[in-house]
């Protein structure tokens, strides 16, 4: 599995993780949304849904967030205003650090994207850009990280690399 890294400094509105990085696994599971939200269940994630992703800016300063794009194409834009922007296909996984804006720019017919949070995390709080206090910072930082990857596992790759040192 081939994975990107995309660091996030703090953007206008959007606290973002300064910590943890956005990971990318391109082409990474494949299936319909059923099978991919049975996936990440067995692996220990929680509350998943299959839908699209809001065409506004928001974050989630309580909550890591798995998202896997199970049909269409959409184009996301991360980290808030300004931030990189993101072509998902088909099977492309995308790992949020709680705290990072996502908005989504476009998409297909056919887009459907699968989500699911670590335990304990799917209730979570969605802020849209510029809410959120001066504790933000440390409301996010104090986000547990996950046990196990949602797609492959304890010890799997996309969580390893967020327990790894920097």
């Amino acid at each position: 599995m081939t994975i990107h890294r995309l660091d996030l400094q703090p953007g206008e509105g959007i606290p973002n993780n300064p910590s943890l990085p956005v990971l990318v696994a391109p082409g990474a599971v494949s299936g319909p949304p059923e099978r991919i939200c049975a996936l990440m269940e067995a692996n220990g994630w929680t509350g998943t849904w299959v839908w699209t992703v809001f065409d506004y800016h928001h974050f989630h300063p309580d909550a890591h967030e798995a998202l896997v794009c199970a049909s269409g194409t959409a184009r996301l834009m991360l980290g808030g205003p300004g931030g990189p922007s993101l072509d998902l296909h088909p099977g492309d996984a995308l790992l949020l650090p709680a705290g990072t804006g996502h908005k989504r720019l476009s998409q297909s017919p056919d887009f459907r994207i699968c989500g699911a949070y670590p335990p304990g995390q799917s209730d979570y709080t969605t802020l849209r850009e510029g809410q959120g206090g001066p504790d933000i910072a440390a409301q996010i930082a104090a986000v547990p990280l996950p046990d196990t990857d949602p797609l492959t596992g304890p010890d799997g790759p996309l969580c390893r690399l967020w327990h790894a040192p920097s």
